[in-house]
């Protein structure tokens, strides 16, 4: 979907979208696919670069916002459909900053010794909760699907993990209903308290760039590495004046930055394995790589990860 095509959805400008967020266009999901048919895609795509079967796996992880139901956990549709039948498969919510927590999740498990192989998703049909007639926020929201494989190795790769959460701030971006608090009803419906909401987008952008550097510096310092060791920063795609504050704070040259947020808009917990696997498939990223994730999302949530691919 182009801003062109917004154009004559709401009143908004392909000008006004580019200069804003630096989104040209997005992907919708087709009216029959779902957010498991995405990660079904982005599953089988990651066990093909990794070289493995679904028997190898016995961790599945998909971090979303937009189950296909509220349960069965949607990790556990894709464990069927991908014949990964020795595996534990659930899902885990925390929005943007989902991929990030699924990944130092199941890094803990695998450490742990419970595990051995997981498959971490990040997969969302955000066009399904986005109000069309909002135009502040319908401009910023595409579909995709994107997944890492990790496995226990006798050399450690990943470097350090730092979650946080503050849900003093969980207003600023929400979905009001269709949940225990708010249930579906006709009155829920007709006030469009199904899609997503956003309070203060200043505030919001604000919060992004401070937290998201918050957390790239505290992964450094678990490291005991320098903002020079870095190779590359994949940020959460939700908006290139976000990603271009947070590099100028982490002191990062714009030829160290992966953005792929003008093809594909904010993808929510998509966006980092989205941006990741492009970067690695057209070799812009290759093996030693020092590679610093960070995220931001609803909750609020915020995180970063630091490993060498």
């Amino acid at each position: 979907m182009t801003n062109q095509e917004l154009e004559r959805m709401v009143d908004t400008s392909d000008a006004w979208i580019r200069a804003r967020t630096g989104i040209g266009e997005r992907r919708i999901a087709a009216p029959d696919e779902a957010t498991s048919d995405l990660a079904l895609a982005a599953a089988e795509n990651a066990l093909q670069a990794a070289g493995l079967s679904p028997d190898a796996v016995d961790l599945i992880i998909v971090a979303t916002a937009t189950p296909d139901m509220p349960f069965p956990p949607t990790a556990c549709l894709v464990q069927h459909r991908i014949g990964a039948s020795a595996a534990v498969a659930f899902d885990l919510s925390a929005v943007c900053s989902g991929f990030l927590y699924g990944f130092s999740t199941a890094v803990g498990l695998i450490l742990s010794g419970i595990y051995r192989t997981a498959l971490v998703i990040g997969a969302e049909v955000f066009s399904r909760i986005v109000d069309w007639e909002d135009r502040s926020t319908c401009v910023l929201f595409g579909d995709g699907a994107g997944a890492v494989v990790l496995q226990a190795t006798d050399r450690k790769r990943v470097f350090a993990s730092y979650l946080g959460s503050d849900g003093a701030w969980s207003e600023l971006l929400m979905v009001p209903a269709g949940g225990s608090r708010m249930p579906a009803s006709k009155r829920t419906v007709d006030e469009r308290l199904h899609y997503l909401k956003m309070g203060n987008g200043k505030e919001v952008f604000r919060r992004a760039v401070h937290l998201m550097t918050k957390a790239g510096l505290e992964v450094l310092s678990q490291a005991n590495l320098k903002l020079e060791d870095i190779d590359f920063l994949i940020p959460h795609q939700a908006n290139i004046r976000i990603i271009h504050s947070l590099a100028q704070k982490l002191s990062l040259s714009k030829d160290k930055v992966v953005a792929n947020v003008h093809k594909y808009g904010n993808t929510s917990g998509a966006s980092i394995p989205i941006a990741l696997d492009e970067a690695v498939r057209s070799g812009k990223i290759t093996r030693d790589d020092i590679i610093l994730m960070a995220a931001f999302g609803s909750g609020l949530t915020w995180g970063a990860v630091l490993l060498r691919w």
